[in-house]
């Protein structure tokens, strides 16, 4: 808000809020994690997404991975790790899009890194969570997140100098000259100076331990680093009634979204009540057929051809609904489409959520910090929504690089991501690892026009329930006549049907997880209809936020749950 009243706009903004995120909720994304951003540019009138998604090192062969006896990428370590993508993501909007310095929109985050800042009590938990393998195996991590060798307290001041010092330091190096060149000069010294430097070394030098419960060295390098840059392209989308809605292509699950809708359109749900078992049992199962479609076709466009216009088809959409039935679907059920698509790869876990010893891997649900039954933990990562005075928008969903996913790397005062954790090690497969390939990403931001103008940006953190909780909020919204707050305030639910996207990749058929307050006959309905209802806290689905335009009024909303979300304006 700050950038914005000094006359910056909504992309210097995001900027801004981005590299300050990456300090002040290190264990939801950091600077060697990655981001999709979509936007709308009053300027050019055009939606556009900023390709932030880091692909797949050279080093990065299936070959590789199989001779060190894996069948599946390892959910943390340097295995994991992607090209970064963050940095000239920024760096990229900044120059094309803002009006402002990279001292500009960094001072704040460099500022809370080296003066501290008060840590949340999830910061607080989720180093306590990673304690032991911090101690015995990250020493470095547990050199900057153990002060004196203790988990720091909720509350207390917490600082990460040695990041501080890394931005520092690109800005005394790209400084002088016009906006534009310290712009590239600072890309430059990310991608091929300094920081990829340490990088390097650090990768070709360190031996990690990691959830397999074995060390391995990474295939990422300075070759990697420097011959990556962001990129702008279109997005994809979706007509629904008065509303056009954008997302990344298929190199996120962005699809998945617009899917849904394009299931969801052959039903009159103006008359279901938001809360209602008719209304989370077509959801749900639409959410089914959806992500199945997902685990089969999508992947890098760059690399498979991924059938989008088929899969938005009335014709196809026709076909797919008529499996929607009374019933609770328990299979995995992919369309099929000549040509295109690969096998389904399903790991069935029965067992609920428990707490056991952890390792660190994934990408989390927001409402408790958990260990699976596999031992892996969750994380989560970050979502905002920005729209300035004059009709820019912006919505992205930063993540990766946080701090249960790799060591840190001393130099730098940050850990590497581990997105590459969601290729297939399956040659077949629109997924499969491949260097220079992105992976299927997660994160997926999302821009609505309403009558042909620009009217809501919107997104969540959460993994696999990014894209069911997209949808639900939109839907209350355009159907039940909920305001921003009130559809993001309903209760709300996600399925674990089909295969998760983060190590170890299992499924839980049937299994739907609701929040407490939906209503008991609800619930017992879904129950009665073959679902297999897990009930979760009364506000534990979701961290949703939003940004709407009507005209010259702007509104916004944030998630009350996790009491992390925010929404500002004036």
């Amino acid at each position: 808000m700050g950038i914005l009243e000094r006359g910056g706009n909504a992309f210097d903004a995001g900027v801004a809020a981005a590299f300050t995120l990456q300090i002040v909720e290190p264990h939801l994304n950091g600077p060697g994690g990655d981001v999709p951003v979509i936007l709308y540019d009053v300027r050019r009138q055009q939606t556009e997404v900023i390709c932030g998604q880091g692909p797949a090192p050279a080093g990065a062969t299936i070959a590789h991975y199989r001779s060190l006896g894996l069948d599946l990428v390892p959910g943390t370590g340097l295995l994991a790790t992607c090209i970064p993508g963050t940095f000239d993501t920024w760096m990229l909007m900044l120059r094309d899009y803002g009006t402002m310095r990279p001292r500009d929109v960094l001072e704040a985050a460099i500022g809370y890194a080296r003066h501290g800042y008060p840590l949340v009590e999830r910061i607080t938990e989720t180093i306590r969570t990673v304690e032991q393998l911090f101690r015995d195996h990250w020493p470095t991590s547990a050199a900057v997140y153990l002060p004196e060798g203790r988990v720091p307290e909720a509350g207390e001041l917490f600082a990460n100098v040695r990041l501080a010092e890394t931005y520092e330091r690109i800005l005394r190096e790209c400084q002088g000259g016009t906006r534009e060149q310290e712009i590239e000069r600072a890309r430059h010294v990310w991608s091929q100076g300094f920081v990829a430097e340490a990088i390097d070394t650090f990768c070709r030098t360190q031996d990690v331990f990691d959830v397999t419960g074995r060390h391995h060295r990474g295939v990422l390098n300075g070759h990697d680093m420097a011959h990556w840059k962001a990129t702008v392209e279109a997005p994809i989308h979706y007509d629904y009634g008065r509303y056009r809605v954008f997302k990344p292509t298929t190199w996120s699950q962005g699809l998945v979204c617009l899917q849904q809708l394009a299931l969801l359109k052959g039903y009159d749900l103006d008359k279901l009540d938001p809360a209602g078992p008719d209304f989370v049992h077509l959801v749900v199962e639409a959410a089914k057929l959806a992500f199945a479609d997902r685990e089969a076709f999508y992947g890098d466009p760059a690399f498979v051809d991924v059938p989008i216009e088929t899969l938005l088809s009335e014709a196809y959409n026709a076909e797919r609904r008529k499996l929607i039935t009374e019933r609770a679907s328990l299979e995995l059920r992919p369309g099929s489409i000549a040509g295109a698509g690969g096998k389904v790869e399903a790991r069935v876990s029965a067992g609920k959520r428990v707490a056991v010893g952890a390792t660190g891997a994934g990408e989390p649900t927001v409402g408790e910090i958990q260990t699976f039954a596999s031992g892996n933990t969750r994380g989560d990562t970050v979502h905002f929504d920005i729209i300035d005075r004059w009709g820019n928008m912006v919505s992205s969903t930063p993540s990766g690089g946080w701090l249960q996913s790799s060591p840190i790397i001393p130099e730098l005062g940050f850990c590497l991501g581990s997105r590459a954790q969601m290729f297939w090690l399956d040659e077949s497969h629109p997924a499969a690892l491949q260097p220079g390939k992105r992976p299927r990403s997660t994160l997926t931001p999302t821009i609505a026009f309403r009558d042909g103008e620009p009217y809501l940006a919107w997104g969540s953190p959460g993994g696999d329930q990014q894209d069911q909780w997209i949808p639900q909020m939109f839907l209350r919204h355009v159907h039940s006549g909920m305001n921003l707050q009130e559809a993001i305030d309903a209760p709300a639910w996600h399925t674990e049907h089909f295969p998760g996207s983060f190590w170890p990749r299992e499924s839980r058929p049937g299994v739907v997880v609701v929040e407490n307050r939906l209503p008991r006959a609800t619930i017992e309905e879904l129950d009665r209809r073959g679902h297999k209802v897990e009930i979760g806290g009364d506000w534990s689905e979701g961290r949703l936020t939003g940004a709407r335009r009507e005209g010259v009024r702007l509104k916004a909303a944030a998630n009350p749950r996790g009491m992390q979300g925010y929404a500002v304006g004036r």
